[in-house]
């Protein structure tokens, strides 16, 4: 068995390849021929060998049965979701979200006559939270932008004893830190367009199944509601995947460098890293990542002023709303990811107005700690 290192450079072996060919060829047929109903392949929805083959590395990095990509990390969300809840049934997330989903969840959801409510970080939270109906239990850790972390082993074991499917976007952590499917997880889904891609160029979604029976149902859903990617963008996302585990232990390195750094700093009020013993939830994070990941948020102990004249001085780090490419991007969640919630809400889930998510690059970080402390002094706090 390849370590997940390798196989981002080795994902598959080379017989879907022409002629042997190192890089995988660009197929963008999306017709099949048959020669009866008995063998008509009907692979998905308008799906390429390419789609088809960027899911299934994905797989081989989650250790999942099968996967399959789609045109962004919603399309895999919803799909996911969707296929395992249907008009009358009940879902349970987490509380700490991305924006996404938490838009899907209030507002999608509802529509279809499927009930959502939230959990907090314990198990004993999601089981005082079941419902008789309840059928997907969606969690996110860690989760944005507390960085958060939900015991997925233990959730897993609840849902399995009472049918439940459950689903984890591992975005955040990438299969490099952490790999839910292991701890009992049903399925698991990336917005590819964050570390995955990891360019801010390459917009994608992955949904990875532990279960091969689940194929059937979850391609059907698929077929319904879309979300083809084009085999184009799935050979530009195969080609980043070679990079992924070199660009995530930078990443990680460099976070945690600069948790560390911020957590003494008097400029700074909280910092929220699962790589800092101080953090809450560090200790869960211990047992169940192999490393902490390139996201870290903390408070800036000054007025909304001086802070936005801070992320204006910044000059490597760039205020902007993705997160998990090789440069740098910070932002402020209660005016741009979290700007839907109010200001009760983001209050009891603890985002404060001075919280700022930094999504931590590659770049040497010397260079990103110094691009901070000249924007802290410029902007006199």
């Amino acid at each position: 068995m390849k370590n997940t290192g390798t196989l981002c450079v080795h994902p598959l072996d080379l017989s879907g390849t022409l002629d042997g060919a190192v890089t995988a060829a660009v197929m963008p047929a999306v017709a099949y021929a048959y020669t009866d109903t008995d063998t008509m392949r009907y692979p998905g929805f308008y799906s390429t060998y390419n789609q088809q083959r960027l899911g299934q590395i994905v797989a081989n990095l989650e250790k999942g049965s099968w996967g399959m990509a789609y045109s962004s990390g919603m399309a895999a969300i919803t799909t996911a979701i969707l296929s395992f809840a249907q008009q009358g049934d009940h879902v349970l997330f987490s509380r700490d979200l991305y924006g996404g989903t938490w838009k899907l969840a209030e507002q999608e959801l509802p529509k279809r006559g499927i009930r959502c409510s939230y959990a907090g970080n314990t198990l004993a939270e999601f089981e005082a939270q079941l419902q008789k109906h309840t059928k997907v239990i969606y969690l996110e850790t860690p989760a944005n932008p507390l960085l958060s972390i939900v015991p997925l082993k233990a959730i897993a074991s609840l849902a399995a004893s009472r049918g439940i499917v459950t689903i984890v976007d591992n975005t955040f952590a990438t299969p490099l830190n952490q790999q839910p499917l292991l701890l009992g997880i049903d399925i698991v889904v990336h917005s590819g367009t964050k570390y995955l891609g990891g360019h801010n160029d390459l917009p994608f979604g992955v949904l990875v199944s532990a279960h091969a029976e689940h194929h059937d149902r979850i391609m059907d859903t698929a077929r319904t509601y879309g979300g083809s990617l084009a085999p184009q963008e799935c050979y530009l996302a195969e080609r980043s995947l070679k990079t992924l585990a070199l660009r995530v232990q930078q990443h990680n390195a460099n976070a945690l460098s600069l948790a560390e750094y911020l957590s003494v700093c008097p400029e700074v009020g909280q910092v929220f890293y699962p790589g800092l013993p101080t953090h809450r939830d560090y200790q869960l994070a211990c047992d169940q990542m192999t490393a902490f990941g390139g996201m870290l948020s903390f408070e800036l102990n000054t007025s909304p002023e001086k802070l936005n004249a801070f992320l204006d001085h910044l000059e490597l780090i760039r205020p902007a709303l993705s997160l998990g490419g090789v440069e740098s991007l910070i932002c402020q969640p209660s005016t741009t990811s979290h700007r839907a919630l109010s200001a009760a809400a983001r209050e009891e889930l603890g985002i404060a107005d001075n919280l700022l998510r930094l999504s931590v690059g590659i770049e040497d970080v010397a260079d990103l700690r110094a691009d901070i402390e000249q924007a802290m002094r410029r902007a006199d706090i």
